[in-house]
């Protein structure tokens, strides 16, 4: 007859064989994996501006395009490049110039755009790149790659791989949280999906964790009407002895993830709600945040929330500002984009460096890819739209290892090709994985009988923006 095995406790000796036995089976199960350098950086605050904001009106300054408005884009420049769906039956290409004044700003000179007053007074601590680069044209497959170094979706995102190469600093906080924020004014805001903080072939305990406004910042995380936290605890041990009597008899490392994440919800259930309740935060906090910062889900108030996160310990903290696609209206789109972020920007950036965490934050904004110099559609005096442009953009880092008041990489005089140093998306993750401490080679899981890592077989550290 086919018995059961008891739900007698489990001795520690043999839970202790049990997780060795685990342990030889799934080499990759109990990762953190210890740093391969120094670090420089213990933490990476990513501030991902989803829908490609246009780099001519924020950050690569081409004042020489003012003579060329509404001429067609020369052949030179294009070179026969491939389009968008949307602009490839254009009759024209007519140049656009920006719309907004640039100025220089602080002892570097950075030359940014007047729709970022406030970051421009953190120009000293940026370190710009004009001259990003990415294989993608289309949003949903360059925000993966951006996320997980492929165009496909399957592969563990940026944080997860962070996560599972250093852990947490804090066992009552996930090691990766994302954050969405919803734009304040009309936009066309491209979805993302649940890939770009998943943990792909990971084990699941690598996953980001969504944070939400309203009243469950977690959801599924509180206890249901009639369960108090006792009762939850004594559950918990039930399951996890089930849990136990199958990780023995399978060796399945995602039993073991299963059981992880079980304890660290039953954890998140005390520190989350203190940590998710800013009504207590100053009222100087809330004013330098900016006016949408008292509502929540906003970019303003994700920010004051990343600071606590980097507070509390959390590896990698992404919040994902939505509403950057403007093929048609830009101007007003991208007033209203900035609106949402370039105070609470600049008020992250203060505040980490006043508080110290600066020193060891690493901080990175920017989107998927960059935008036309070319208008899409009818252009005006006073309105256009840009299509998408993978050939050139605009992405900068603050804090922890990179060069203060530094820009790296040139484009040409239209904003359409790299003419100097040229930095693809898997050097920029190369070379962020580098500030923690971690040789992006070496950062390496075995899956189905290959090593995979985040770079793939690319990527390369641009020591020119560090220190």
């Amino acid at each position: 007859m086919n018995t059961r095995p008891s739900l007698a406790p489990i001795s520690r000796r043999n839970w202790l064989k049990t997780l060795a036995l685990a342990s030889l089976v799934e080499p990759n199960l109990f990762a953190a994996q210890a740093t391969h350098l120094a670090p420089k950086a213990r933490r990476i605050i990513y501030l991902t501006q989803a829908g490609a904001p246009s780099q001519l009106d924020l950050f690569d300054y081409k004042p020489a395009l003012a003579d060329q408005f509404d001429k067609d884009l020369p052949d030179s420049i294009r070179n026969g490049q491939r389009l968008t769906g949307m602009t490839a039956g254009q009759k024209r290409f007519p140049v656009a110039p920006s719309l907004f004044k640039f100025r220089q700003h602080g002892q570097s000179g950075m030359w940014l755009s007047e729709l970022l007053p406030y970051t421009s007074s953190y120009a000293d601590e940026m370190c710009l790149i004009r001259s990003m680069h990415t294989e993608a044209i289309n949003h949903d497959p360059a925000m993966t790659l951006l996320q997980t170094g492929h165009q496909i979706g399957g592969r563990p995102s940026f944080g997860s791989w962070v996560s599972h190469g250093l852990g947490s600093e804090n066992s009552d906080l996930p090691a990766f949280v994302a954050l969405i924020s919803r734009p304040s004014g009309p936009t066309n805001a491209q979805p993302l999906h649940e890939r770009m903080w998943g943990s792909g072939f990971l084990p699941s305990k690598y996953q980001g964790v969504r944070m939400s406004s309203g009243k469950d910042p977690v959801l599924f995380l509180s206890n249901p009407p009639g369960l108090n936290t006792e009762r939850r605890r004594a559950m918990l041990d039930d399951v996890s002895a089930l849990n136990q009597i199958k990780l023995g008899e399978y060796h399945d490392p995602e039993t073991q993830a299963r059981m992880d994440q079980y304890e660290m919800a039953f954890r998140m259930q005390a520190a989350v709600p203190e940590l998710a309740d800013l009504s207590k935060e100053p009222a100087a906090i809330y004013e330098r945040y900016g006016p949408e910062s008292k509502k929540t889900g906003t970019f303003a108030a994700n920010c004051i929330l990343a600071r606590r996160l980097a507070e509390r310990g959390v590896r990698f903290i992404q919040l994902y500002h939505r509403g950057w696609d403007q093929h048609n209206n830009l101007p007003s789109g991208i007033k209203s984009q900035c609106y949402d972020t370039d105070q609470p920007t600049a008020a992250l950036l203060g505040e980490l460096k006043e508080r110290g965490l600066l020193e060891d934050t690493l901080v990175i904004w920017g989107g998927e890819f960059g935008r036309t110099v070319y208008s899409q559609g009818v252009l005006t005096r006073s309105n256009h739209g840009r299509d998408h442009h993978p050939r050139c953009f605009s992405v900068w880092m603050a804090g922890a290892g990179v060069k203060k008041g530094h820009v790296h990489g040139e484009t040409d005089d239209f904003s359409y090709n790299i003419v100097q140093d040229p930095v693809q998306i898997h050097d920029l993750n190369a070379t962020a994985l580098h500030l923690l401490g971690l040789e992006h080679t070496r950062l390496t899981y075995r899956f189905q009988g290959r090593d995979y890592r985040l770079t793939d077989i690319h990527g390369n550290v641009v020591n020119q923006i560090l220190t």
